[in-house]
């Protein structure tokens, strides 16, 4: 028992030298700050109490384990977010759809180009096959809530925009949901013409105007 303690403490001391800066194993970025020693941290003292706490025969497995589930408490929300933002960045190349980082939330853009056709809330097949990308992240990590905003351009009157938007909103949830989302992470809203994104001035504009915004935050 002595000697189990003595080399838990060695893998502590070890965890706090090499704490200044860690690498992501899921960006392979090189990290500095309190998410990335967070995680390193918890990875090296997960893996001693999992080697420590396994038969001798177990150990090496053990300390795998323990080495996993470290590094996702010890590196907190912020690593949650980090490892889900990379799968979804991955997920969404060459889609046309933007993946922004805004503190702890994610934010997916997705252009009307992508998804609908103008003045229509049918989903694109493009669109549809985007959004099954999304869904399989969004299931391997659940702790993050779904928001999903609707948007038009400035053409046609209030009541119909309104409508239109949350119609889109509610179709890209459906998809989701669809795909194995649990409805009670997604809210949905229809914003019109509000928080315009590009001059409503100009038909390209107006394009990049009609979309709908994704935005995952981290349930506490």
């Amino acid at each position: 028992m002595k000697k189990r303690v003595m080399v838990l403490a060695a893998v502590i001391s070890g965890a706090l030298a090499v704490s200044g800066c860690t690498t992501n194993p899921y960006t392979g970025e090189r990290e500095a700050g309190s998410s990335g020693i967070g995680a390193g941290i918890g990875s090296l003292v997960g893996a001693g109490v999992g080697a420590l706490s396994s038969s001798k025969k177990d150990r090496g497995k053990g300390a795998l384990i323990g080495a996993a589930a470290g590094a996702a408490l010890g590196g907190g929300v912020g690593y949650y977010m980090d490892v889900q933002e990379a799968k979804l960045r991955d997920k969404m190349q060459g889609t046309g759809v933007s993946v922004t980082r805004n503190g702890d939330n994610i934010v997916l853009n997705m252009p009307n180009n992508v998804t609908f056709d103008s003045n229509q809330a049918n989903l694109k097949p493009a669109g549809a096959n985007t959004l099954t990308g999304v869904a399989m992240v969004l299931k391997e990590y659940p702790k993050t809530a779904v928001n999903v905003l609707g948007y038009t351009d400035s053409t046609g009157g209030s009541d119909l925009n309104m409508r239109l938007s949350q119609q889109r909103a509610d179709s890209v949830a459906s998809a989701l949901i669809t795909q194995g989302v649990a409805a009670n992470r997604i809210q949905t809203r229809g914003m019109g013409p509000a928080n315009p994104i590009a001059s409503n001035d100009t038909a390209e504009g107006k394009a990049q105007n009609r979309r709908v915004e994704i935005t995952l935050t981290p349930i506490q």
